[in-house]
């Protein structure tokens, strides 16, 4: 099967697999505060994510290109990113750098959103020529580096080669001017992970946890002979978050640092404000805009996103917290597998619960 119909049938199984929801960010518990002495009209829900300013964190994150009827879903997406003023990465450029004929199929977010913030999005199997190309293709303010082992292993055509993609991504890093941020696709990423990629000079991780868009599912429903046993692998969006958070303790004792995106299932406003809380700078949402884009609801997205505005802004009063990363200082109880994960891997929850 060729890379183009192989995209347009991701989209395909994408939306009728959907989402599974557990993302594990129902064990993370706010501590009601009776006594916030806040504004409503004071809170703002700005963020910053690899020193760009975002007026959001809600970002529409990667979902898809490389396929002619991706044109228009990427358009209307990349219209709902500009009117709602959310950043956007698209899918993966690889099907552009092979074949020029797609490019317009990611240029027309750089089109209909000329002052966005935009993200490239490639393989770890790039060179630094080709993340130049990608980013220069949609003017990109950043680009995303996507890690999709497992999803590869199980898709009846993808790769079976990995080797030196952590020197391929030091590379990038040094090669390009932009911000690079790492992302998984839905497996999540380890606290290993992110320390080995801090060590590549990556600043910027998406955790992209276990939750949201199945690709081991979908890959699986591809496949004559299905592995299903391996339909729930990789860590959860909120297990991924606490081993990123525990990266982040380990490689600031070496003067480093780094910033945190929360991609996997993420639906409403709760779960926002709780990926945030342990640890996430913003969060991502494809699967989420999919459906919206596919229907051509632009008018439904934006009405979407206002209410999840609302909506988390009322959570940031009742919490006391003025902005969006001062919930990173309010209590939480991590419970169920999340804490029974956390423990296992020697993570304090319960500093988690007593700061504030």
């Amino acid at each position: 099967m060729s890379r183009t119909s192989r995209k347009k049938e991701h989209i395909d199984r994408a939306l009728a697999v959907g989402q599974s929801g557990k993302h594990g960010l129902d064990d993370v518990k706010f501590i009601h505060n009776a006594l916030p002495d806040m504004d409503l009209s004071t809170v703002s829900h700005a963020s910053t994510i690899g020193g760009l300013a975002l007026s959001s964190p809600i970002v529409v994150n990667a979902m898809t290109g490389g396929a002619r009827e991706t044109h228009r879903i990427n358009q209307i997406l990349s219209i709902i990113a500009r009117e709602a003023g959310l950043a956007m990465a698209v899918g993966s450029q690889m099907a552009a750098i092979h074949n020029p004929e797609l490019v317009d199929t990611y240029r027309i977010a750089r089109k209909e959103n000329p002052k966005g913030i935009l993200f490239a999005n490639l393989g770890a199997e790039a060179t630094p020529d080709m993340a130049r190309r990608a980013i220069d293709m949609i003017e990109a303010d950043g680009l995303q580096i996507h890690l999709n082992v497992m999803q590869e292993l199980l898709m009846p055509e993808g790769d079976r080669d990995f080797s030196g993609a952590s020197r391929r991504i030091q590379a990038i890093v040094d090669a390009v001017g932009v911000p690079v941020i790492v992302k998984e696709v839905g497996f999540g990423l380890s606290r290993e992970a992110c320390i080995r990629l801090v060590e590549c000079g990556v600043s910027v991780f998406d955790v992209g946890g276990r939750g949201g868009t199945n690709f081991a599912r979908i890959e699986n429903a591809r496949r004559a002979v299905p592995y299903d046993m391996l339909n729930n692998w990789g860590l959860t969006t909120a297990s991924s978050l606490l081993e990123a958070a525990d990266a982040k303790i380990h490689v600031r004792q070496g003067g480093r640092d780094f910033d945190t995106m929360a991609t996997g299932g993420l639906q409403t406003a709760l779960d926002i404000a709780r990926a945030i809380a342990i640890g996430a700078n913003c969060t991502g949402m494809a699967g989420f805009f999919l459906s919206y884009a596919v229907q051509d609801q632009v008018e439904e997205a934006l009405d979407k996103v206002r209410g999840l505005h609302e909506q988390l802004d009322i959570i940031l009063c009742a919490l006391g917290a003025g902005s969006i990363l001062d919930l990173q200082r309010i209590p939480v109880v991590i419970a169920g597998e999340t804490f029974h994960w956390a423990s296992q891997r020697g993570i304090d929850c319960s500093a988690y619960a007593r700061r504030g």
